[in-house]
């Protein structure tokens, strides 16, 4: 699977004053579709960390394009860049249900060793479930 979409109907919490989702909510929203798009392979971001391993973010771009606004349902669109090495980085694109484009993102994470800190290869059984 090279990628996976979900929706989300935007919060009041999630907005400023102006019922405009505030600018940091993005990062959740792509978590979010990360998240999902790993589960979907039946892989466990909790059992990967019981095992060792983290996947901590280390680069994050959002472009904001237009605004999503209180009780917009959302679709977060989460694509596979590459396949995994010690890192994996991922594309996004959230749209409105007009289908306007909203935001466009990408993440890079890196597989970390959890006793040690240090980068580690992506573990096999995420190498044997993803099509790239």
């Amino acid at each position: 699977m090279k990628f996976d979409e979900i929706q989300i109907r935007v919060r009041y919490g999630e907005t400023d004053q102006m019922g405009v989702v505030y600018h940091g909510n993005y990062a959740l929203y792509l978590e979010m579709g990360r998240i999902e798009w790993l589960r979907k392979l039946g892989i466990s971001y909790k059992k990967m960390e019981e095992e060792g391993v983290m996947l901590p973010v280390i680069s994050l771009n959002v472009n904001y394009k237009k605004p999503a606004i209180y009780d917009d349902l959302i679709n977060v669109k989460t694509q596979l860049k590459n396949k995994p090495t010690a890192k994996i980085e991922f594309e996004y694109e959230i749209t409105n249900s007009s289908g306007d484009i909203l935001t466009t993102a990408s993440t890079t994470l890196v597989f970390i060793d959890k006793k040690t800190n240090k980068p580690v290869k992506a573990p096999q059984y995420i190498l044997d479930v993803i099509e790239v």
